[in-house]
């Protein structure tokens, strides 16, 4: 696929974050000659499960970093500052919030699935 235009450099970055979000197992994976057969298996499950406890795990250590600078400034501890601490809690309170939205529309989705007729 060609993409012309100044389209280009989107482009370029969202298939640099799709190749870094399929990480080094992407370059092991066998291609399979009957895709739907017995012997195949759905990687992009198990992709979604270790992205998704990645970012959760991110979200869980930007909340401990906060709570460990607003520890530290509360006892006194040199080197740490006010500010770096609320850079902190407001950083993770984004993450957070992202995440809880994240979780909204997935809950919206699967309810809305579970709806459809058949």
């Amino acid at each position: 696929m060609q993409i012309k235009g100044p389209g280009v450099s989107l482009y370029n970055q969202m298939q640099a974050m799709a190749q870094q979000a399929q990480g080094p197992q992407s370059a092991q994976r066998v291609q399979r000659p009957e895709p739907f057969g017995p012997a195949s298996v759905n990687q992009s499950q198990s992709d979604f499960g270790v992205m998704l406890k990645g970012a959760l795990d991110t979200v869980n250590g930007l909340q401990m970093n906060a709570r460990g600078l607003a520890s530290d400034v509360e006892n006194g501890v040199e080197g740490v500052t006010i500010a770096q601490a609320m850079i902190a809690a407001s950083k993770s309170s984004i993450a957070f919030d992202a995440t809880v939205q994240v979780r909204n529309k997935v809950v919206e989705a699967y309810k809305e699935i579970m709806t459809m007729p058949v």
